[in-house]
């Protein structure tokens, strides 16, 4: 069976998804993947990242990190995308990212692949669950399939029981929201596996 390649496509602004992606990683390599962890370029001012002290440390906590790119995404044979809600949808420099991905989609390079996200919100209430299914709308243009966790183990009821994907608060992602990542991960890998035979 072929090793499916997966990329792990995360923003962060003060490490909640980071750290997300960071489990996400380390499951899928676990389960047989050939993993590429990378970030999302960061669109905000200079002047407005200088003046938070957090905000500015974990650009330099992930300076190590390559930036996604196309290429990343045509690699991939799944994609496992992690990033903030802002005010119920995807924070924007993901959509940045996702927008120019045009080309890719124009050539059926997306299409046939799999796709699951997961996020954070300063509440529990605070649009987790219409960001998941925002970036899951986009993932259906590109012809993707969509591997959500659905209550497919015990995990996924530890970490607050979401069906489309793990969500956190940011200083939620404790143990247990790290093995409902590690199982959404390796659901991702195990149906990827499945596809690229």
């Amino acid at each position: 069976m072929a090793q499916p390649k997966i990329a792990v496509v995360f923003y962060t602004t003060y490490g909640t998804n980071h750290a997300v992606a960071l489990a996400a990683a380390e499951a899928a390599e676990a389960a047989g993947a050939e993993v590429r962890l990378r970030r999302i370029p960061e669109t905000a001012p200079k002047e407005v990242i200088e003046g938070q002290d957090a905000w500015k440390a974990q650009i330099e906590k992930m300076s190590d990190i390559p930036e996604a790119t196309a290429d990343d995404m045509e690699w991939a044979d799944g994609y496992f995308f992690s990033a903030p809600t802002r005010f119920g949808v995807v924070a924007s420099q993901m959509r940045a990212f996702i927008d120019t991905l045009g080309g890719l989609w124009g050539s059926g390079k997306l299409a046939n692949k799999t796709f699951t996200a997961t996020t954070s919100a300063q509440n529990p209430h605070g649009g987790q669950e219409a960001t998941l299914l925002s970036l899951y709308t986009t993932a259906m243009h590109w012809g993707t399939i969509i591997v959500a966790p659905g209550y497919t183990d015990e995990t996924i009821f530890a970490a607050g029981g979401n069906p489309y994907g793990f969500s956190t608060k940011p200083d939620g992602f404790d143990d247990a929201g790290k093995a409902a990542v590690a199982h959404q991960a390796k659901r991702l890998v195990e149906m990827t596996a499945k596809l690229v035979g």
